[in-house]
């Protein structure tokens, strides 16, 4: 086997470093995945597995709970931010420095510095998360490999500044469509405006109130807005189709249906001539009262927050396997085009967990 280009006995700030360096946007993680993969292939404690660009490792000590820890390879397209850049006050810059390679490098520290931890470990580093859930390599890997993915507890390294982060947001993306008469614009009175027609819904969405409801003393704030507009067909005719795109942030209060229902209620009458659902994926409880979950908070300390946006704590939810997002980077600068992690968090996380492990 060649010689690896992941150090795995590389510091969390120098390996997330490394990680930044190596592009993997969505749909372009292969080469990524076979390095981690060669990587911990070389870290005899481990059994790893793969499917597609998705890589499973585990220990099998035989402990009494198995703890998942789990982070996405993927990032949002660069935005001319590689390679990274560590400046003098000990900020990290980069894509994916936040969310989420980071966590990412995290998840890879402990794998190589933690053999014999206090509870079994599966480590799972996956494709294709920031993009539509069908996509995703986690639910790629529950569909083929459900015994991969069995656990107590599961731990999701997306970025939560170092703090505990319950549960998540569902989201739900639609699109709206107006429907009018083509007509030549010089006689535009002799056909009917669908970018026209779009108004009661831009306007609805304008004067819409989003419910910031408390669940396990956790307040989530939901949004409803609009994220796209298409329409028009060439600039001397009048458009007979016009489509808005609308995604629906909800709490973990209210299922997939309540959410479909909700949004149709809320344009219900403002002409919608089709009512398309896009993509959706439904929310997590906080589940901060399950013990696995006391456990961890108690551990690593800090004030539990809401988790605002949709991570794959759903998808570990719906496996029956209680889990939170707990990771070293801040998600107000996830996406961003100044996205960075102060590498006193990578240190943080890392540390934590690993106190949580081996005491």
């Amino acid at each position: 086997m060649s010689e690896t280009p992941l150090d795995l006995t590389l510091d969390g700030p120098s390996l997330t470093a490394r990680l930044i360096d190596f592009p993997s946007v969505s749909g372009d993680e292969k080469p990524l995945a076979d390095a981690i993969e060669q990587a911990l292939r070389g870290l005899p404690h481990l059994t790893v597995d793969r499917h597609g660009n998705n890589i499973v490792a585990r220990t099998r000590l035989g402990r009494g709970e198995r703890v998942i820890m789990a982070g996405h390879i993927d990032t949002v397209p660069i935005a001319d931010n590689v390679p990274s850049r560590l400046d003098a006050d000990g900020v990290l810059w980069g894509c994916g420095a936040s969310d989420m390679k980071s966590g990412v490098a995290v998840q890879l520290r402990i794998a190589a510095t933690v053999p014999e931890p206090n509870r079994d470990l599966t480590f799972v580093f996956y494709d294709n998360e920031e993009v539509a859930g069908h996509l995703n390599g986690l639910g790629h890997v529950a569909e083929a490999h459900p015994d991969w993915l069995e656990g107590d507890f599961a731990i999701l390294l997306e970025p939560s500044d170092g703090e505990v982060e319950g549960g998540c947001q569902g989201t739900l993306r639609v699109h709206l469509r107006t429907a009018g008469e083509r007509a030549h614009s010089a006689r535009g009175w002799m056909g009917s405006n669908a970018i026209h027609a779009a108004a009661p819904i831009l306007e609805r969405l304008a004067r819409y109130e989003p419910r910031r409801p408390v669940i396990d003393g956790l307040e989530y704030h939901e949004g409803l807005n609009a994220v796209g507009i298409e329409g028009g067909v060439a600039t001397n005719v009048i458009p007979d189709v016009c489509t808005v795109v609308v995604n629906y942030r909800y709490a973990p209060d209210i299922g997939e249906d309540e959410a479909i229902a909700h949004v149709r209620e809320v344009f219900a009458d403002c002409g919608v001539a089709e009512f398309i659902v896009d993509d959706h994926s439904g929310a997590a409880l906080p589940g901060l009262s399950h013990p696995a979950a006391a456990a961890f908070m108690a551990a690593v300390g800090g004030t539990a927050k809401p988790k605002f946006g949709w991570t794959d704590v759903s998808r570990f939810g719906a496996l029956g396997v209680p889990a939170v997002n707990y990771g070293p980077g801040d998600p107000m600068f996830a996406h961003k085009r100044d996205e960075h992690v102060a590498v006193e968090r990578i240190d943080h996380c890392e540390n934590r967990l690993r106190d949580w492990l081996t005491k």
